[in-house]
């Protein structure tokens, strides 16, 4: 499932700013939380790791490969996101160390944050 709409800005090995717009018609919606719908916060993270992939994806040595989600570690949510609500994905990458990329994910609602986390990336 594909989490990231448009990248904004980007910066090879370094960085992504991406965004995601949050609609009613997204799968992940239908049948949960009824009469009060919230994005899943799993899919949060997922989005800022599909943002850091990009990050690795436009290295050299990795064009051409699959990055995948390694891992995630001391995530905070602080804010609920809901239909409607547009995400800003901001991801830098601190590490990368052969096949893996090691970063911080940011996730924000009107320059409100709602996630943030340390993110893991795989090359494969």
């Amino acid at each position: 499932m594909l989490l990231v709409d448009r990248v904004l800005d980007y910066v090879p090995g370094e960085k992504v700013i991406a965004k995601k717009n949050v609609s009613v018609n997204e799968a992940f919606f239908q049948g949960h939380f009824p009469g009060n719908p919230v994005m899943p916060g799993v899919l949060i993270v997922e989005a800022m790791a599909q943002a850091g992939a990009i990050a690795l994806l436009t290295l050299d040595d990795f064009k051409g490969k699959t990055a995948y989600f390694g891992g995630v570690n001391k995530v905070k949510f602080r804010q609920m996101v809901k239909p409607g609500d547009t995400l800003r994905l901001e991801v830098t990458l601190d590490k990368i160390r052969g096949n893996a990329g090691l970063g911080h994910g940011t996730a924000y609602v009107d320059d409100k944050k709602v996630c943030s986390g340390d993110l893991t990336f795989m090359i494969g």
